[in-house]
């Protein structure tokens, strides 16, 4: 710990002679006994700038830590060495989170917590840098809901965490704006990744797998931030999903059936290109509206401007999963197409056909299977590449989402 008389005498007589003077230290914490309490403390005390460095080791943790200082360094010495365990955790709050702008989480894990994992809420600048959260007993509903959980916040990173085990999602961003997920990976969720009624997100390079769906890009009604828009998915692995569903009654996730590769629902402007999807026995891709009763006037239930190019498709659609796997099953027979579109516009938009701009586009390789199941009149159209339109009339009307630039990635 530091001498904070020495420190603040320091710090006056340098402030004489400079007009700015700034301090960064290094505060390390060594397991043993009472670690929760100085890892509270570390976190406390931390002042703008600081390093608080986690040594390797196991620390048994019976309360969650929270950190609301700018610019601080949470480090430990690898995730697979310095490891945070929630499983005597007394409370049902989340492991550590943080309230605080331009924080760097990086090199450890953390177990068994009661809630969630690893949470900021309202940061600015916050990045999630090898880390793994785990829940170590497997899938179970009683396992906290999200693994890295950045909510109400903007310029998020995550990259290179690994995440198995939540009952909602893995690596969940919501209601949140610029946002890179990366070099990631997802594994027994519910949900792998999730970008939920949030703002600009680039979601690459990341394996999702032996999730009960591998990656989901959902826009809530109810929620103070909606109306998500400009999503890229690309470059990924979604892979095997084949997960039974173990969320808790009533979660939205519990209605993602086992084997769906990735899910768009009622996004806007959202662009799923060069991604490898095979071993998803629901279907590869879905296209769909919000399906729950909801009393909100603003919300915009459907999805608008999905663009689909680019991607591989391996086996999939052979086991459609409950009661979603059932209706597309039952219109579009089995194997079920590899991009699905539930067809629902609304009302006005059913007889005279969206603007451009908003409209559902699928360019693949010859001998992708796509179904448009028009759940309003509950007719197939026949299978193509290219639903209802020539994709080669709009290439231009559905704008490429620009790529998402990171303040703390150009400073790196």
């Amino acid at each position: 710990m530091r001498n904070s008389a020495l420190r603040t005498l320091v710090g006056a007589v340098l402030a004489l002679a400079l007009p700015v003077v700034a301090f960064a230290a290094e505060i390390r914490v060594e397991p043993g006994t009472d670690a929760n309490e100085r890892l509270v403390e570390a976190l406390i005390l931390a002042e703008p700038g600081d390093t608080v460095t986690i040594a390797a080791g196991r620390y048994a943790l019976t309360d969650g830590l929270s950190l609301d200082v700018d610019d601080v360094i949470v480090r430990g010495e690898g995730p697979d060495r310095t490891i945070l365990s929630f499983t005597g955790q007394t409370g049902s709050g989340e492991g550590l989170l943080v309230t605080s702008n331009r924080v760097v989480l990086e090199d450890f894990a953390v177990e068994d917590t009661k809630g969630d994992g690893v949470k900021s809420k309202g940061s600015d600048q916050i990045t999630f840098r090898n880390l793994r959260v785990e829940w170590t007993g497997g899938p179970k509903a009683e396992n906290g809901a999200y693994g890295v959980y950045p909510v109400s916040s903007k310029n998020v990173l995550v990259d290179g965490v690994l995440v198995r085990g939540a009952s909602d999602a893995g690596i969940y961003v919501g209601q949140s704006e610029d946002i890179v997920v990366r070099n990631s990976r997802a594994e027994y969720n519910v949900a792998g990744i999730e970008i939920e009624n949030s703002f600009r997100a680039d979601v690459y390079k990341n394996v999702a797998t032996h999730n009960t769906g591998g990656i989901l890009i959902f826009d809530l009604p109810n929620l103070p931030v909606q109306g998500g828009h400009d999503i890229r998915v690309f470059d990924n692995d979604v892979v095997d999903n084949d997960t039974p569903n173990f969320a808790p009654e009533g979660n939205i996730v519990a209605i993602v059936p086992k084997g769906m590769g990735i899910m768009v629902m009622a996004n806007r402007n959202v662009h799923v290109f060069g991604n490898r999807l095979s071993g998803n026995a629901t279907a590869h891709v879905l296209i769909a509206a919000y399906p729950e009763e909801y009393d909100d006037d603003a919300y915009m239930f459907v999805p608008r401007g999905v663009y689909v190019h680019g991607n591989e498709y391996g086996e999939g659609g052979g086991a459609p999963d409950g009661e979603v796997g059932k209706t597309i099953s039952d219109v579009s027979g089995t194997p079920v197409p590899d991009i699905v579109w539930d067809g629902v516009t609304t009302i006005p938009e059913y007889f005279s056909w969206v603007a451009a701009e908003n409209r559902v586009y699928v360019d693949e390789a010859e001998g992708t299977t796509f179904a448009n199941l028009k759940m309003i009149s509950q007719l197939l159209l026949p299978w193509s590449t290219a639903p209802d339109t020539d994709i080669s009339d709009y290439k231009g009307a559905l704008p490429e989402p620009k790529p998402v630039e990171l303040p703390q990635d150009q400073a790196s």
